[in-house]
C-alpha cells in the first residue's frame, strides 16, 4: 500500500519542476528586430542603419558613414538581447569593420580568399517566445562591429572600447 502511494508521488515531484520552468525576468528590448547591448540590467540600442554597397574591380565594399558608433560597450564579449518579429536571431552574422576614408567598411573579394572577412561566431539562446540572447563565442578586440542579416544591407553597429 505504501509503495503504491510513493511511486506516483515521486513521478509527480519530478514532473512539477519541468512544467514550472522559470520565465525570463530580465530587461526586455523596447523595439522588436533591433539588437540591444546588455549592460547589467540596462539595454543600449545598437546603431540601426543601411550599409551602402559599392562594387569595385574585384571586390564588394559595404560602407557605413561615420567613424564610430554611438552604441558602445566596454565588454570584450558583448551580450545582446533581441526580440524578433521579422529577423531570425540564428541567422544574424557579426563582422568587424575597418575604418577607411572617414567611414566604416567591410570589404569582400569576389573570389573567396583566405583574408576575406568571415563572420564572428555567435551563440544564440532562446529566453522566451521571440526573445533571444546572442553572445560572441570569443573575445572581441577594440573596434567597430556590425550585426547583419545575410543577404541584407541592414546593419546594427556598435563599438567595443
Amino acid at each position: 500500500m505504501r509503495r503504491a502511494f510513493v511511486v506516483p508521488l515521486m513521478v509527480f515531484a519530478l514532473a512539477v519542476p519541468a512544467s514550472t520552468a522559470a520565465k525570463y525576468a530580465g530587461p526586455r528590448p523596447p523595439k522588436p528586430d533591433v539588437p540591444y547591448l546588455l549592460h547589467a540590467s540596462r539595454l543600449v540600442e545598437t546603431e540601426v542603419t543601411e550599409a551602402k554597397e559599392e562594387k569595385r574591380k574585384n571586390e564588394t565594399v559595404y560602407a557605413v558613414s561615420g567613424t564610430d558608433s554611438p552604441a558602445r560597450t566596454p565588454l570584450a564579449e558583448p551580450i545582446f538581447l533581441l526580440e524578433t518579429q521579422k529577423l531570425q536571431a540564428e541567422r544574424l552574422e557579426l563582422y568587424k569593420l575597418e575604418l577607411r576614408n572617414g567611414r566604416r567598411e567591410a570589404v569582400f573579394p569576389e573570389k573567396k580568399k583566405r583574408d576575406a572577412p568571415r563572420p564572428i561566431r555567435l551563440s544564440v539562446t532562446r529566453l522566451d517566445q521571440n526573445l533571444y540572447r546572442l553572445e560572441t563565442t570569443a573575445g572581441l578586440e577594440n573596434g567597430e562591429y556590425s550585426l547583419t542579416p545575410p543577404g541584407s544591407n541592414q546593419v546594427f553597429c556598435f563599438q567595443v572600447y
